[in-house]
């Protein structure tokens, strides 16, 4: 989504407003056999749960809607179903008078830290404290928003929002997946494979959460072509979410899998055969820049300039890796190629004038007629044009990717933006073996639980995620890397490569059985495919 500077005032406040199916099936199982509950909207918009209140003939006790905006508010005042009233206030101000509801239902604002006033951040922080949690300024609206309707419960309530699926995945979101996973004894999450909110690309889930006084914690996880299957769809189903909540997993995408699933997976872990890559490696960010638009240059800018004691080789992108080993012949190709093959690494600009590089002054000049120079990064140091942390590694890993994430041996001794990150096997790991040993299954699956998924299929993992991926390291399979890369540069399909690596990696090394070998594939490939062929 983009930042709210860059949006219309309507969206300035966080509103996106729900579709009147999504409305309607959300309060079907809100007040199913509560037909004394008092609700609560804390953000109510222009009405659109009022609405389906009235139509529906659903039996209520009581109902507040809450709207920050003025004009809105008296929109959605307006629907007057019976038993509601619509006040015009901001839920952070509301918060503060400590009452309580049997159902809270909505669509809460999407807004950042930085948007909040004095008053919105006070109280969110007031949330969070309350709840036991720690405050963060990377937590958005949406976040504080279901923490403080959590605490606003009546005994055996529930909650219904409509939510960015980040909740699934962002690590600001964390806190969030734990609480809830503690507070309530009931959770649902339904998912679409075709966005719901027709004007924005905004991924949305819906969370149903429920506490019925037990100790039992479960979680379900449904996912829809679009929001009309929810006509179809049994409220009941709801009601008795089958899967035990895991609460050492970090992510909810891995309910997207059956239970026998979740269960291997687990067992994997309990047993410890298995350790994280980060036992192996470091891995960190790669270089930032500033601006790769200026610090990463093609072949003929390094001619126009002359800038050949400056530029310093550099891989900056996932389709100029052919190959899990990056070679000075796959360099050279994307040079031929006027790829961005090169990083410039200038150092002052006295320097500069002292070795009389008009070169050099002539390029750099150009830049700051662009203002590059006036950036965040490069206007915090010293001189401009140089570039800090200018340091390679011996392997490195793809930070965004499309059928799978890449590691990759670093032979061709290639500077990278962070675009990837440099990756560093600790002392006593051999580089071949680490790079191998990542090619199977389990590791791909576990690439998909680790990492986030972005628009158009993309996947993405930052350094720690990349860390948490199972490794099954072995020195011997060193000796699959030939194999590994010649497929790879043969483009031979992944299904097929993982057919032999498997055998070798989980099977001889480790003595995973063919059942579970096939179990690791299908959880990679059901995440994978889920990840990809979303519209």
């Amino acid at each position: 989504m983009r930042l709210i500077s860059e949006v219309s005032n309507e969206k300035l406040r966080g509103g996106f407003y729900t579709p009147e199916n999504i409305a309607d099936f959300m309060l079907k199982w809100a007040l199913s056999d509560k037909e004394d509950a008092a609700i609560f909207e804390p953000s109510c918009g222009d009405g659109v749960f009022l609405d389906a209140l009235k139509k529906g003939n659903f039996k209520y006790k009581s109902m507040l809607g809450l709207e920050l905006d003025e004009i809105e508010a008296k929109k959605a005042a307006k629907i007057k179903p019976a038993k509601t009233q619509v006040i015009c206030e901001d839920f952070y101000a509301f918060y503060s008078k400590k009452k309580k509801f049997d159902v809270i239902i909505g669509n809460p604002p999407y807004i950042r830290y930085q948007f909040f006033n004095n008053l919105q951040k006070h109280t969110a922080s007031v949330i969070f404290n309350e709840a036991g949690l720690k405050y963060s300024k990377l937590t958005n609206a949406w976040v504080s928003f279901v923490v403080g309707s959590s605490m606003m419960l009546a005994p055996n309530g529930r909650i219904a929002f409509v939510l960015p699926a980040e909740i699934l995945q962002v690590s600001y979101a964390k806190q969030l997946r734990e609480f809830l996973s503690h507070y309530y004894n009931k959770i649902n999450i339904i998912s679409f494979e075709k966005l719901v909110f027709p004007h924005i690309q905004q991924e949305v889930v819906l969370l149903f959460c429920e506490k019925d006084g037990t100790s039992d914690h479960s979680i379900e996880h449904l996912e829809l072509h679009d929001a009309s299957d929810l006509i179809s769809l049994d409220i009941k189903e709801l009601n008795t979410p089958k899967k035990r909540i895991d609460f050492k997993t970090n992510k909810w995408t891995f309910y997207f899998l059956d239970q026998d699933e979740i269960d291997l997976i687990e067992r994997v872990k309990e047993r410890g055969v298995v350790s994280r890559l980060g036992n192996y490696a470091g891995v960190e960010v790669g270089i930032t820049t500033g601006s790769n638009s200026f610090f990463t240059v093609p072949h003929s800018i390094v001619e126009k300039y002359n800038l050949e004691d400056f530029a310093k080789p550099l891989v900056g992108r996932s389709v100029q890796v052919p190959s899990p080993v990056f070679r000075m012949r796959d360099w050279k190709d994307n040079i031929d190629k006027q790829a961005r093959a090169y990083i410039l690494d200038f150092p002052a600009k006295e320097e500069l004038y002292e070795r009389k590089h008009e070169g050099a002054l002539s390029y750099i000049r150009l830049g700051e007629e662009s203002k590059i120079n006036e950036g965040y990064k490069t206007s915090i140091r010293a001189e401009w044009q140089t570039i800090p942390s200018l340091r390679k590694s011996e392997a490195l890993f793809i930070r965004r990717n499309n059928l799978y994430p890449k590691l990759v041996i670093n032979e061709a001794g290639a500077y990278t933006t962070d675009t990837m990150h440099r990756v560093t096997p600790k002392i006593g790991v051999n580089p071949q073996a680490l790079t191998a040993s990542y090619y199977n299954s389990l590791s791909l699956a576990f690439s998909e639980i680790s990492g986030r998924s972005h628009g158009g299929g993309v996947l993405e993992l930052m350094p720690s995620e990349v860390e948490d991926i199972l490794l099954p390291y072995n020195s011997n399979n060193s000796e699959l890397l030939p194999y590994i890369e010649d497929s790879l540069r043969s483009k031979i399909e992944m299904e097929k490569l993982l057919s032999y690596t498997d055998k070798k990696i989980l099977g001889e090394n480790l003595g995973f059985t063919e059942k579970e070998i096939k179990m690791f594939n299908r959880i990679w490939l059901k995440l994978q495919r889920r990840r990809l062929y979303r519209d």
